[in-house]
């Protein structure tokens, strides 16, 4: 296996990866326009604004407090910290309690109107005693490359840098700039609140006595968001908090959803496999609204067919075009440059923005998009009839498209190849075309797309199931096992009870498994994965496995195994994109296509314990 060399980090960089926060350490407050990550020490170590995808305010979390910082804590280096969610809601409360008195940071961002721009709302407040409080906002603009500047204006603190949007801090006890920075430090007693608010410099912020309605509307729109939930079985508030987590990274602007709301957090400590997932996919985005579903939130669900209907484009030959992924308000350049400024979290480098993806060949997106449209027709708004055309379009184009090379589900950053995922989800862009078609009376190719599923079922069964190895196998002219192999019966291409499945599914377990966590492939058996270094084990990849267990019948082992990794979650039920060896959290936070993948196999096994019918299926 290829081992990543890097020179050894200087003292001053070990240093500075020292005041580092682990990735796990970390809630989330979002008004999903963006998001904000708050450490549970109260620093604010990550948040871009005013969009998703836009350059951040503070990303000390991949650098250092110079990279920038909002922190706010009272003095008691002895209490013990902890984080809570605001039931059923993504209102955070960062709590110390020590001897003496307890002290808690209230975060959170209002749902204001989309005319208005994202808000971030710190709220502190000494409960039965009183406290000293620290603050200090260091706001450092574009990504911490631009001279940002602070300047008084009133009694609040601008921060401007040249071609950026400039900030404002608002707070309720004075402040002072020290170092470019906002600083202040008070006592509260008892009972006391104070409150600072950041948000566009030319906005009316809210103010202090505004805050307590603000806080109230907050609350109550995600209370009753969540409330409209049909989900009422086992793992309920984890279930909840996926939804909640999915929610904050769907744009309420334009229907599009985030794979994840950072960039760069390592797949590996120390090792270059450094992403950034502030766009949308079409595979991750179509998965997340099958879980929406499931949970009967229709709206999301709708918003982002639409959304997604918008992007279909024509090319100079007159045919559909649609790419694998898109920023939030659905352009196409998302062109990957480093950051080399910045020592990244733990050093790992380089420290990537946008995402050379963008413009790989992934024959999935075709399945992941039409199973997606299908279960929005099946359980939300019919499509339209130039929706449909795209729909024609599109499955023609997976039709000539399927039997080629690509660089699949994982974007191989090697030679392109041909990958059972692929191939599994070209038929499903085929079959579920033909099922939709017959439902809703549509005209179709019929003849056409029933030879090519044909053709691509027969493919799978001849060329990548391995007589020899005994199981499926990742891509053509290799033995080599994948985790997205576990989407098969999960897709239905292949019964979960079918012997050669289950033959699959053992060699699964015995080679990618490890306490619940599963690997997507081993580095040693897919060279085609093009990069140095080791990753962590993949979290989707892992629920899906407790999935496939619940659907083989084994369902001790599946409920033993999803219990695993339930614990492997952090203090408040989110999940970044990976786990290393011992259950600590890698790469990007928090990640949708983990919290979907938790959905579906909470949803499916809670189920099958009960002994139910589990008929929400394609």
């Amino acid at each position: 296996m290829t081992s990543h060399s890097r020179a050894t980090p200087s003292d001053d960089v070990l240093a500075l990866i020292a005041t580092q926060r682990p990735i796990e350490a970390h809630g989330i407050v979002g008004d999903m326009r963006t998001a904000a990550l708050v450490a549970d020490d109260g620093t604010v170590d990550f948040f871009c604004w005013p969009e998703f995808d836009s350059p951040s305010l503070f990303v000390s979390l991949l650098d250092a407090p110079r990279a920038g910082a909002f922190e706010l804590a009272p003095d008691l280096p002895d209490a013990r910290r902890m984080q809570i969610y605001l039931p059923d809601t993504n209102v955070l409360v960062t709590r110390w309690l020590s001897d003496e008195t307890i002290v808690e940071v209230t975060d959170f961002m209002p749902i204001y109107p989309v005319d208005r721009l994202s808000r971030l709302v710190r709220i502190v407040r000494a409960i039965g005693g009183d406290a000293r409080i620290d603050m200090r906002c260091a706001v450092r603009l574009d990504y911490a490359r631009a001279d940002t500047q602070a300047r008084a204006d009133g009694n609040d603190i601008c921060f401007s840098a040249a071609g950026q949007p400039s900030v404002r801090l608002a707070g309720s006890r004075p402040m002072t700039l020290t170092d470019n920075a906002a600083q202040a430090a008070f006592e509260l007693r008892d009972g006391e609140t104070a409150e600072f608010i950041l948000g566009g410099i030319d906005d009316e912020l809210v103010r202090t006595d505004d805050i307590a309605n603000c806080y109230t509307d907050t609350v109550t729109f995600w209370q009753r968001w969540i409330g409209t939930s049909n989900y009422r079985g086992r793992w309920r508030e984890m279930v909840q908090r996926s939804a909640l987590a999915l929610k904050l990274l769907t744009s309420r602007t334009t229907g599009a959803i985030a794979a994840a709301a950072t960039f760069g957090l390592p797949e590996s400590p120390g090792g270059e496999r450094n992403w950034d997932y502030r766009y949308t996919w079409i595979r991750d985005a179509s998965f997340t609204i099958y879980a929406f579903m499931r949970l009967g939130f229709t709206e999301e669900a709708n918003d982002f067919m639409r959304w997604t209907a918008q992007r279909v484009t024509t090319d100079a030959e007159g045919k559909n075009v649609l790419s694998i992924m898109y920023t939030m308000d659905g352009h196409e350049d998302i062109e990957e440059s480093n950051l080399d400024h910045l020592v990244g979290h733990g050093g790992a480098q380089p420290v990537r923005i946008g995402n050379g993806a963008h413009d790989q060949v992934q024959h999935d997106i075709y399945g992941e998009l039409l199973d997606g449209i299908y279960l929005s027709n099946k359980y939300g708004e019919a499509i339209s009839h130039q929706g449909w055309k795209h729909v024609v379009a599109i499955v023609d184009e997976a039709c000539e498209r399927w039997n080629t090379p690509d660089v699949g589900i994982w974007e191989m950053r090697g030679e392109p190849q041909h990958f059972l995922h692929s191939r599994l989800m070209c038929w499903v862009a085929v079959d579920r075309a033909i099922r939709l078609a017959q439902k809703r009376s549509l005209p179709a190719p019929f003849k056409r797309w029933n030879d090519v599923r044909a053709a691509i079922h027969d493919d799978i069964w001849n060329n990548f199931w391995d007589e020899d190895a005994g199981h499926f196998v990742q891509r053509l002219g290799s033995k080599a096992l994948d985790g997205a192999l576990l989407l098969m019966p999960l897709l239905r291409f292949v019964g979960a009870t079918d012997p050669c499945w289950l033959a699959t599914l053992d060699a699964i377990e015995k080679r990618l498994v490890r306490d619940g966590m599963v690997r997507r492939y081993l580095l040693e058996d897919t060279p085609c994965d093009g990069l140095k270094g080791e990753e962590g084990a993949f979290a989707a990849c892992s629920f899906w496995y407790v999935e496939c267990l619940a659907r083989a019948g084994r369902l001790d082992h599946a409920r033993a195994e999803f219990d695993k990794l339930m614990s492997y979650a952090n203090p408040l039920g989110l999940y970044a994109e990976e786990f290393d060896p011992k259950g600590h959290h890698l790469g990007n936070t928090p990640q949708a296509l983990t919290h979907l993948a938790l959905i579906s196999a909470a949803t499916f096994l809670d189920r099958k314990l009960d002994g139910k019918d589990t008929h929400w299926q394609p």
